[in-house]
């Protein structure tokens, strides 16, 4: 009878044994498998954070006072802080979304057609206006030598040509941009509707830009309201000539 009780309780030992034995595998087991999946979650949030701050937005080399009395302070910096930053952030997601790798985003801009509007409406708003706060500056300057040579050449003169480009931005319907492009070896001035620009392969003129003029009602309508002709007209005034020089020398 002893030898039976005992026979039982050594039974019972070795089921506990067991069954503590196998909850510890499942336990490991569990944390081997699980392991992959936590790190694969990690990978993925660390490459949304390196794709998210692939491009980001650019400071600007002045003040957001530092152009008036033409453009004002709180214009340039909603427009700056809050525009732009917008097309940046939602340039990024767009290009996160549609798995878009490129060395710059001028590279995307070139084959735009290849891609959905998200990319192209944030991919233009971003680009365009990196270059649109170089063509600013609150210091006065002139175009170099060449650059005027090649002004009067084209248009007969400086002034006509800012007649001309000015007109240009007048009279482009709705939102987008003036631009003073080389196209083919030649100055060129044309208008964009929206976002898009010359170095996109949709563009109706392409070229290398080296002047541009945002005429999105938030680019002035704070200090100018509906007075598109006179935000134009002070615009002259801002224009870094001595960077627009620099962008005619190298695309030539």
């Amino acid at each position: 009878m002893l030898q039976k009780r005992a026979a039982a309780e050594t039974r019972l030992v070795s089921s506990m044994k067991r069954r503590k034995f196998l909850t510890s595998v499942a336990v490991v087991t569990a944390g081997v498998f699980a392991a992959p999946k936590a790190f694969s979650i990690t990978n993925k949030i660390n490459k949304r954070i390196i794709t998210m701050a692939k491009f980001e937005l650019p400071q600007l080399p002045y003040a957001y006072d530092a152009l008036e009395p033409y453009m004002d302070k709180l214009t340039m910096e909603i427009h700056h802080s809050k525009h732009h930053a917008a097309y940046t952030a939602n340039f990024n997601k767009a290009l996160e979304d549609n798995k878009i790798e490129a060395a710059s985003a001028e590279e995307v801009l070139k084959s735009i057609s290849k891609y959905p509007a998200a990319v192209r409406n944030n991919g233009g708003g971003y680009v365009n206006h990196s270059f649109f706060w170089l063509s600013l500056s609150g210091a006065k300057s002139a175009p170099s030598a060449e650059l005027l040579e090649a002004i009067n050449a084209s248009f007969g003169s400086l002034d006509e040509f800012k007649k001309l480009f000015s007109n240009a931005a007048l009279t482009r319907f709705g939102s987008g941009w003036a631009w003073l492009v080389l196209s083919n070896g030649k100055l060129v001035i044309t208008s964009t509707p929206n976002q898009d620009s010359p170095i996109m392969d949709v563009a109706d003129v392409k070229g290398a830009p080296l002047l541009n003029l945002d005429v999105w009602e938030h680019a002035y309508y704070l200090k100018y309201q509906n007075r598109r002709a006179e935000f134009i007209e002070n615009f002259w005034n801002v224009v870094n000539w001595a960077e627009v020089s620099k962008r005619f020398a190298e695309a030539k």
